[in-house]
């Protein structure tokens, strides 16, 4: 973290916050584009775990790199020499069988989001995954997305209304030409099915006129 606080990733008063946050057992969804430092953001939260809680990493291809001693690892296979395929969302229906403290999903991009969902809806918290996403309010509309690939019959709304009860703080991170920074941080604060709409508060941005709360 002291070296993201160096490059300008992030200010020391936000690596504060972000601590604070794993602590607390907040529900993380890091969002961002293709090289924009995802997995890196990840992999520093995770210091902050505590030594003694098990935690369960899920990955496609093997990224995140904790430094931890109670780490067990879950790696995807594709169908091999006979060999069945393990996907992420077999390997999150597993998890509980291993008695988490914390579920650490490398990134979502499909039906697995449902499961995990399932996963934070069942007691499960002080979660962190990363999806594809251009802003974080886009982050948490593709997160919705993934879960409506998942096959399962569910009402829109029902999703939405899982996903606020579920997802805690969302993180934006961008990429320009030769730095990347966090941009913005929400919390998502409830959802409201007549309007359809988030309750959103902006607790981080770097433009400081736009933080605040707001539907959306």
């Amino acid at each position: 973290m002291k070296d993201l606080i160096e490059l300008g990733t992030v200010t020391a008063e936000l690596a504060g916050q972000l601590e604070e946050y794993v602590v607390q057992r907040k529900n993380i969804l890091i969002c961002g584009g293709t090289g924009s430092g995802k997995t890196t953001i990840a992999d520093i939260l995770t210091e902050f775990i505590p030594d003694h809680e098990r935690i369960v990493l899920i990955e496609d291809t093997a990224e995140i790199q904790i430094q931890k001693e109670n780490v067990l690892r879950f790696e995807a296979r594709r169908e091999q020499n006979g060999l069945p395929a393990v996907t992420i969302r077999d390997l999150l229906k597993a998890t509980l069988r291993h008695r988490p403290d914390r579920i650490i999903v490398g990134e979502i991009r499909g039906g697995e989001a449902f499961d995990l969902l399932q996963l934070l809806n069942t007691g499960h918290s002080g979660t962190i995954s990363t999806v594809h996403a251009n802003s974080a309010a886009q982050g948490i509309s593709r997160f919705t997305t993934c879960v409506l690939q998942s096959g399962v019959e569910m009402p829109y709304r029902a999703i939405k209304t899982n996903i606020a009860d579920s997802l805690n703080i969302i993180i934006q991170i961008e990429r320009r030409p030769g730095t990347r920074f966090v941009s913005e941080v929400l919390e998502i604060r409830g959802y409201e099915p007549e309007a359809d709409r988030y309750h959103l508060c902006q607790l981080y941005s770097q433009k400081e006129e736009d933080a605040g709360c707001e539907h959306q």
